[in-house]
């Protein structure tokens, strides 16, 4: 590929990217989209939507790039978590460094690797992109010690960046755990694989079994229930009730009044059959009772329960330790947040998890295998001659000039961005399948699963593929039957396929970016809500939680083609300076204005955000002792072993100095906030809130945001506690939901349809 099937390709994302974000400054003006730019708003900050017209609503204007880049990291803090923060250190941090590189690749390393060889230039737009690599270093050339040294600048930079990092995360970790208000989960335990007995129930097994093992420190458990198709009804009831209520604009204590429910362009019907009913105290006073939706109770319960303890260093010892000889039996874990927790899992016998989880594994695998062949196909779209022989017909339509440039720049990486697509819910689907307790580990395990995939399909197998297609076939076998010749493949085939990594960072990153900004599957789904369905209000709840388990893959793969190709083709620092720039202001707008915090890890990415960044270090490192030995400078490769083996210290040391921070809690901590509570007379009002915390049957996402926009920690402070209280044995109203909403969704929606049936002609 040549510099104008480069530039071709840079020209169409620039396009793509000024339509998408000039559309964008115009469609987020418009009243009728604020449910898709500004759901966070909403929900927090209940903000109006003005339907004025003004000439201002129809001009692109950059005032949203200004407010994302003046907001504050403590601002994104409060309103997207610690989660958030640590997303935007990898951001800040693959500026700092691929800025760092740039300034001396750019200057020492291209110049030397344009000049490699005596040879006539070209003019620069039909110069081929491989003399801007280390491919055009003559063998023995005495300037391999440039790329040496760049390396080495890059190397040192970027484990002093790292080690900060990860020293300034760490403190807000500890932060996170010991200052934010006191969390249920704190003293809650997951108890896992109760053993079944015939004289009692789960529930008198667990009373039983920690009041005789941990008699001074139990307090009281909750069980986990199946709820199955019972519990689905209720949902969907509850969704019912909300719709409803979203319909009703003129709603008081003592009265419903008449809904305004539009008429349905499908069936018709009429829009005010139904009747005006009163809302009378005490009619929808009684809480759900567990005991009524079964005739047995005990074979709704599950082998899992909550248990709470006093103080949070009793819970946390009891999570950590066996709690039988038979280690398949009482598995303890400290509990996720009350709306972290994934329920259905923990249904799950717990002796099927570690089949489960070898089976999502052999899964992924086969997974990964599959994707070989659209890997394969793409990287044969690159090879021109290849393609050209295997499909002779082409030959006539590739020798026009355009058609060349667009083949070879474009849309090779345009077609393995729209495979990739299927890789996260694949993968997320595995994460469910293998039975993870909660919301957050489930992304986690995601995340981790398609950062794999991406290391080893599109990195890798891009890699390999490539060089073996244009391979003939003897060698193509010679390198399967050896696998000591691996090295020395890597470090020809690596410098080769850097166009296609400098084509694929302008399509999946650049263009990605402006699809992510204009939210093109909500925009549908709003315009599919008011046009179709002729419903002015758009979709009732599209709120949405950050795709933690898509985009930091991604950016650690951009990471990865950064270290590896900063000294073998410098061209592509300048394009992920750019990329992690537009992320910067990107996605700050995305957690301002779209994005909610539904439930956070504390950070616990970071430690793989670490890893991954040292691994992208030593596999740059390795496939550039790979090329020095290849070119035959020996002293260039020499110096490269000392650096490898340094940056593996380094991150053992950065693991045994922070890592324990991330994986457990201090007792000095735990006993030190236990100890402030019982000063402070908290330790009463903490027990009242652990009673309804892990209510299996009462947790949306409605409440679920109100809780967390009191407090980023994820919890209520004691008055909003108290009010809670009050809420439940209060009338309920269309506006706030109070506990048995479900009951009471289930109980209104069935009234209303009684007067409905009144109503119809017989």
């Amino acid at each position: 590929m040549n510099v104008d099937a480069l530039l071709t390709s840079a020209g169409i994302n620039i396009f793509i990217c000024i339509i998408l974000w000039s559309l964008y400054s115009i469609l987020r003006k418009q009243p009728e989209n604020v449910t898709v730019y500004f759901g966070r708003k909403i929900i927090q900050e209940r903000m109006r939507r003005d339907g004025n017209f003004c000439i201002e609503r129809i001009l692109p204007s950059a005032s949203w790039i200004v407010k994302a880049w003046r907001t504050s990291e403590e601002e994104i803090l409060a309103i997207g978590g610690l989660d958030a923060v640590v997303f935007f250190r990898i951001v800040v941090f693959s500026i700092r460094i691929f800025s760092i590189a740039a300034v001396f690749c750019m200057l020492l390393v291209l110049p030397l690797n344009y000049y490699g060889q005596e040879m006539i230039h070209k003019e620069i737009h039909a110069e081929s992109l491989d003399v801007f690599t280390v491919e055009n270093v003559k063998e023995g050339s005495k300037w391999l010690w440039a790329h040496c040294l760049a390396l080495y600048i890059i190397s040192v930079s970027a484990c002093i960046l790292l080690y900060s990092e990860y020293w300034s995360i760490a403190r807000m970790r500890v932060a996170y755990i010991t200052r934010c208000n006191a969390k249920p989960s704190h003293f809650a335990v997951l108890v896992r694989s109760i053993p079944p007995s015939s004289e009692e129930s789960h529930s008198d097994s667990v009373k039983k079994f920690f009041t005789n093992y941990h008699a001074s420190s139990y307090l009281s458990h909750q069980m986990v229930y199946r709820s199955g198709t019972i519990q689905k009804l209720m949902n969907d009831a509850e969704n019912m009730y909300r719709k409803i209520a979203k319909h009703n604009k003129h709603i008081s204590a003592d009265q419903i009044c008449e809904p305004c429910f539009i008429r349905c362009n499908f069936c018709g019907g009429a829009s005010n059959t139904f009747k005006m009913l009163k809302n009378e105290p005490g009619q929808f006073e009684e809480k759900p009772n567990l005991a009524q939706l079964g005739s047995d109770n005990r074979e709704k319960e599950c082998a899992a329960a909550f248990v709470f303890f006093k103080t949070r260093y009793s819970a946390f010892v009891a999570s950590m330790i066996l709690q039988s000889s038979n280690p398949m039996l009482w598995v303890t874990d400290m509990a996720p947040e009350p709306y972290d927790v994934y329920w259905s899992n923990l249904w799950i016998p717990y002796r099927l998890l570690w089949i489960r989880k070898i089976a999502i594994r052999l899964g992924a695998v086969v997974f990964m295998v599959f994707f070989l062949a659209p890997v394969t196909f793409v990287q044969g779209l690159s090879q021109l001659d290849e393609l050209q022989k295997i499909f002779p017909f082409l030959k006539g339509i590739l020798r026009k000039k355009y058609v060349n440039r667009l083949v070879t720049g474009y849309l090779p990486s345009v077609v393995l961005m729209l495979f990739l697509y299927t890789v996260p819910p694949t993968m997320m689907l595995f994460s469910t399948v293998e039975g993870t307790i909660s919301r957050s580990n489930r992304k986690r395990s995601a995340c981790h699963k398609i950062l794999y995939f991406y290391i080893l399909n599109v990195f890798f197998v891009s890699v390999l593929s490539g060089s073996v297609i244009s391979g003939p076939i003897i060698n193509k076998l010679d390198i399967i039957s050896s696998p000591q010749k691996i090295s020395s493949q890597l470090a020809t085939a690596v410098p080769t396929q850097a166009t296609f990594f400098i084509t694929y960072v302008l399509t999946s990153g650049w263009a990605s970016l402006s699809s992510e900004l204009i939210q093109l599957f909500a925009l549908l789904c709003n315009f599919f809500y008011r046009f179709v369905l002729c419903n002015k209000d758009g979709p009732s709840d599209f709120t949405l939680s950050f795709p933690y388990h898509t985009e930091v893959p991604k950016l650690l793969l951009f990471g990865l083609l950064g270290f590896t190709y900063s000294i073998l083709a410098p061209l592509i620092l300048p394009l992920l300076v750019v990329y992690f720039s537009l992320s910067y202001i990107v996605y700050r707008n995305q957690f301002i204005n779209v994005y909610i915090m539904k439930y956070e890890s504390g950070g616990l990415l970071w430690p793989t955000i670490h890893n991954t960044t040292v691994f992208s270090l030593v596999v740059a490192q390795i496939i550039a002792l790979c090329v020095f030995g290849l070119k035959k400078s020996p002293v260039a490769a020499g110096f490269i072993v000392p650096l490898v083996i340094l940056t593996l210290l380094f991150n053992e040391y950065c693991r045994q100095r922070f890592y324990p921070l991330f994986r457990s809690v201090s007792a000095q901590e735990l006993i030190e906030m236990d100890r402030k509570d019982e000063r402070h007379g908290r330790m009463e009002e903490i027990y009242e809130q652990m009673q309804s915390a892990y209510c299996q049957f009462s947790l949306t996402s409605t409440d679920m945001y109100e809780v967390e926009a009191s407090d980023h920690c994820g919890v209520v402070n004691g008055s909003r506690a108290r009010d809670e209280v009050k809420a439940r044995s209060a009338p309920p109203t269309l506006g706030v939901l109070p506990l048995s909403r479900i009951q009471q969704a289930a109980t209104w929606i069935s009234m209303l349809l009684t007067s409905q049936e009144r109503n119809l002609p017989k």
